[in-house]
């Protein structure tokens, strides 16, 4: 695919899924300024938004600093549990509703989750706001309607090294 330096992109991360991801595949943390780095790729960024829930571990503080001084704005919401002990902690809609608030102004919308949720948005961007669409995630942990339904696909599988830090 061909990339500018003139697209406006918005780059949209579920920061949950990529941390379970990369915990449960390799043990380790994702390296999210490197992938803003590469999602970017000198074109001019309009939005970075990193999707965390809030769980009040100790160590969750420091991850958000860390992720806001990568670059990106970060949305909190709080995990909600349940009486039972259900837990329940996801922002795919409120990631699918900015995209799509945001399309207008972007030339490229940027995802970065494995989570097939992401299929109708992807349609939706790519024929009625003729949005360009490009997925950043761990292939052994995404959708491959996912990988089909996107213009690019970047494979953070394939470059561990830069993409992920070991704990």
């Amino acid at each position: 695919m061909m990339k500018h330096k003139d697209q406006r992109v918005g780059i949209f991360v579920d920061a949950q899924n990529m941390y379970h991801s990369a915990k449960n595949l390799y043990k380790a943390n994702v390296n999210f300024a490197k992938i803003l780095e590469t999602a970017i790729a000198d074109r001019k960024v309009i939005r970075a938004i990193a999707y965390v829930i809030r769980s009040k571990t100790r160590e969750e503080q420091g991850f958000f600093e860390v992720i806001e001084k990568q670059g990106f704005e970060l949305k909190i919401k709080d995990l909600q549990i349940f009486p039972g002990g259900m837990k329940k902690g996801d922002w795919d809609v409120g990631l699918a509703v900015d995209a799509i608030k945001t399309a207008d102004k972007l030339d490229v919308v940027i995802l970065v989750t494995g989570d097939g949720d992401f299929i109708p948005l992807i349609s939706y961007l790519r024929e009625n706001k003729g949005c360009l669409v490009e997925l950043l995630a761990f292939s052994e942990t995404t959708s491959a309607k996912l990988i089909e339904t996107v213009d690019e696909f970047i494979d953070l599988s394939k470059n561990k090294r830069k993409f992920l830090i070991k704990k």
